[in-house]
């Protein structure tokens, strides 16, 4: 199965979201940086974790001590956040990328250096689309 096309629930992708953040973790300490937004027990950890595994989308490892597995994410965050996006912007704003955004940043207006880092992409999307019509 591509992992790109994939569409696992809520509770997975947040583990998910949880290894791309933080390279690498036990499922306890998976529970601990979720725990705030999406309490669960060890034991729901560890079958999210397993169900994913059997996905390939996270590959486990014997820990340095006692009995605990270190789980990492096996794919890219990239694919998944596009296909989410995409959805997010098709099902939310009929298609309208622009009043995606807009909305995002009235939510969670930009900093100064978030700011110069969308102009640098603006500035590089601007210079890739008049090469592509050139």
């Amino acid at each position: 199965m591509d992992p790109a096309e994939n569409r696992p629930p809520e509770a997975e992708l947040e583990i998910l979201a949880c290894l791309w953040q933080h390279g690498q973790a036990t499922a306890r300490q998976i529970r601990e940086i979720i725990g705030a937004y999406r309490p669960m027990s060890h034991g729901a950890a560890v079958t999210l974790l397993k169900r994913l595994e059997d996905k390939g989308m996270v590959a486990k490892e014997k820990g340095p001590v006692g009995k605990a597995f270190v789980y990492r994410a096996t794919n890219s965050p990239r694919p998944t956040y596009r296909r989410i996006l995409r959805d997010l912007t098709q099902r939310i704003f009929g298609g309208n990328s622009l009043e995606m955004v807009s909305t995002f940043f009235d939510a969670k207006p930009p900093t100064p250096k978030e700011l110069d880092q969308l102009q640098t992409m603006l500035d590089k999307m601007r210079k890739d689309a008049g090469q592509a019509g050139q």
